[in-house]
């Protein structure tokens, strides 16, 4: 099968959609749904008929990812699939900087790279069961896709704390956080974007066809805690700090300290020092420093490990290298923040 067996364009009045359409694997991003994506937005980008992108998913989810099972594969058979982050990177900040109304409609899993093609994009709206994660941490790898430009801006050091334990927030939780813009039932997407085909004022469709934002469902109430423990400090400061989380709230802190300890600890050092830069860098450096990141993390040892855990063997036990959090060399860190060898990410 090649991209138009899993991503499907249409142009619908004064619409373009897109459908991803991979239910089986949750949409996952293949390296040829990248590059489909990326030039049918450059072309609908030029189009004077072409007033609004409505990206969704077929499924259970909206998209789940980039295909790290790929990813994976290239790099144990031969060279690491930089190719891929190239281009992917590159479709992220075209989302980004699209010149026109981008509206996502997000259902289920909403996760890495799926947030790349969503969350940069002017609307985002969530449907009752729509979960979003950054969950790379978790494989040893980080928060690509520019998403360390939406972390560090999120409220209450909310996004460093999504970071380093790859939580999952419901819909409540994203509305509250700028993850999310809109809510409105799943039921009502196909009528959404019938509307969307016969008119140009995006504001007015989704404000006729949303509802009220539910409360969050885990934050607010706890943004007071996370500020205090997130916001400063090293990763073992953090630790230490949900360690001693009384009640009301201990029964957060401890899930969440036990979340981060499950995590490769070079990973955690990695992600953590890259959302606090991101609060002074704008989008583009953003991702030219996941640039940097994903070239020399795809030549270490955890991203192959955290993935066999996850999705090769399936036995949910990775062997971190180093295993501890003060074992990672300091060294080893900075050299994911120079230049890789073949320059910074160059944005065609």
């Amino acid at each position: 099968m090649d991209a138009t067996d899993f991503i499907h364009f249409e142009r619908r009045g004064l619409a373009g959609i897109v459908t991803l359409d991979r239910p089986a694997a949750l949409n996952a991003l293949s390296h040829a749904i990248v590059r489909a994506l990326a030039r049918r937005l450059t072309e609908w980008a030029a189009d004077p008929q072409v007033e609004t992108v409505v990206v969704r998913g077929r499924g259970r989810a909206f998209c789940a990812g980039g295909d790290i099972r790929a990813v994976y594969e290239a790099g144990r058979q031969g060279p690491p699939a930089i190719d891929f982050f190239r281009d992917e990177y590159r479709l992220n900040a075209a989302v980004k900087h699209f010149p026109k109304p981008y509206v996502a409609l997000v259902h289920g899993y909403v996760m890495g790279g799926g947030a790349g093609i969503s969350i940069h994009g002017r609307y985002r709206v969530f449907a009752a069961d729509a979960v979003f994660s950054m969950p790379e941490t978790g494989i040893g790898f980080f928060p690509d896709i520019g998403g360390s430009h939406f972390l560090s801006r999120m409220p209450a050091s909310t996004g460093v704390y999504c970071a380093l334990a790859a939580a999952r927030l419901g819909r409540g939780d994203c509305l509250h956080t700028g993850i999310a813009t809109h809510a409105a039932p799943a039921d009502r997407f196909d009528a959404i974007v019938d509307a969307l085909a016969g008119e140009a004022d995006v504001e007015a469709v989704l404000a006729h066809f949303t509802e009220p934002a539910p409360p969050p469902e885990t934050l607010g109430a706890v943004d007071p805690v996370v500020a205090e423990v997130f916001g400063t400090g090293g990763v073992e400061t953090i630790l230490a700090r949900l360690d001693q989380v009384d009640a009301p709230h201990a029964a957060f802190a401890a899930r969440a300290a036990a979340a981060i300890r499950t995590k490769s600890p070079t990973s955690l050092r990695i992600a953590l020092r890259q959302v606090r830069a991101a609060a002074a860098l704008d989008f583009d450096d953003c991702i030219r420093l996941d640039f940097r990141i994903v070239n020399e993390i795809l030549s270490g040892h955890d991203f192959y490990e955290g993935v066999r855990a996850a999705l090769v063997d399936r036995d949910g036990v990775p062997h971190w290298r180093p295993a501890t959090l003060p074992a990672v060399d300091e060294r080893a860190v900075e050299r994911h923040f120079l230049p890789p060898r073949g320059g910074d990410l160059v944005f065609a």
